[in-house]
């Protein structure tokens, strides 16, 4: 198992831009795909961004495309999720999440998920 615990959520005015982190623990952090969701107030939990093993392929939701950015740093076990022109309808719980495969865009194959980090966007 791995553990996941996700910093850096918080207000932002609309077109601003944001950073938010997750840290791994626990196992190789390498082995493991990972990926970013987000849920919205009554909505499902929906796929952002994922990125493979190494980081050579990211796969993105195209609400977000051009916008965020996914990046990891195996030395630091740590994913990102760079935000750009952001917008209200960003505006949600983020979740970073593990899988075991190499890359995933499907919630269903992530087994651990981070406590979430709020991402507020003002109009």
């Amino acid at each position: 198992q791995v553990q996941l615990v996700e910093s850096g959520g918080g207000l932002v005015q609309a077109g601003g831009s944001l950073r938010v982190s997750c840290a791994a623990s626990g196992r190789t952090f390498s082995n493991y795909g990972m990926g970013w969701f987000r849920q919205a107030p009554g909505k499902e939990r929906e796929f952002v961004a994922a990125i493979s093993l190494s980081g050579g392929l990211t796969y993105y939701a195209d609400s977000v495309k051009g916008r965020f950015t996914i990046s990891r740093d195996n030395a630091k076990n740590t994913v990102y999720l760079q935000m750009n022109s952001l917008k209200p309808e960003d505006t949600a719980v983020y979740y970073c999440a593990a899988t075991r495969l190499s890359v995933s865009t499907t919630l269903r194959h992530y087994d651990d998920w981070g406590q979430g980090t709020q991402v507020t966007v003002s109009s």
